[in-house]
């Protein structure tokens, strides 16, 4: 690494495995994880081997953690869905047609509120999908626009307008 190298690396932030973990909300072997799986950089280390973590790991983390939040359950929805089917399996498992209509009653009322409980799950998942899918049309559309700008500049031989450049996803 030259001189200037380790000049810009020693101005960024650097944080420690402990700060990474409290700040965007996984455990440190959650982190050390996504290093074995390859889902993050190895981070630089200290002498003592120590893992030192930049902001830009940061936004990785929390980028990986959002599509794990989005796309995947997580433990307490998992146990609520898991749950509300075995109630559901149990109600099913002791259906007998001679029972008093009102009892019946109940236990499909009781089969709705569980189903209702696994689909409140579900709904809000699709909510948080649509949410970013449509931040990726929307990026989607900017990138086609710039790439349009920068065919017709070479068509034209006139400079490529200038924009700012769009944070990182997060």
């Amino acid at each position: 690494m030259t001189s200037s190298e380790q000049a810009e690396r020693t101005t960024d932030a650097r944080f420690q495995i402990g700060e990474v973990a409290e700040r965007t909300g996984v455990t440190q072997r959650t982190l050390r994880f996504y290093e074995e799986k390859g889902l993050l950089k190895p981070p630089e280390r200290m002498d003592g081997g120590f893992r030192l973590y930049s902001e830009a790991d940061i936004n990785t983390i929390e980028f990986i953690k959002r599509l794990q939040d989005l796309l995947g359950f997580t433990l307490s929805e998992i146990k609520e869905m898991v749950e509300a089917e075995d109630l559901r399996q149990q109600i099913l498992a002791t259906f007998r047609p001679d029972r008093e209509l009102p009892a019946r009653k109940k236990r499909a009322e009781q089969i709705i509120t569980s189903l209702e409980r696994q689909l409140d799950v579900v709904d809000h998942k699709v909510e948080q999908l649509t949410v970013m899918q449509a931040e990726l049309r929307e990026r989607l559309t900017n990138v086609r626009r710039r790439r349009e700008e920068i065919v017709q500049a070479m068509e034209t031989g006139e400079p490529v307008p200038e924009r700012p450049r769009p944070p990182a996803a997060s």
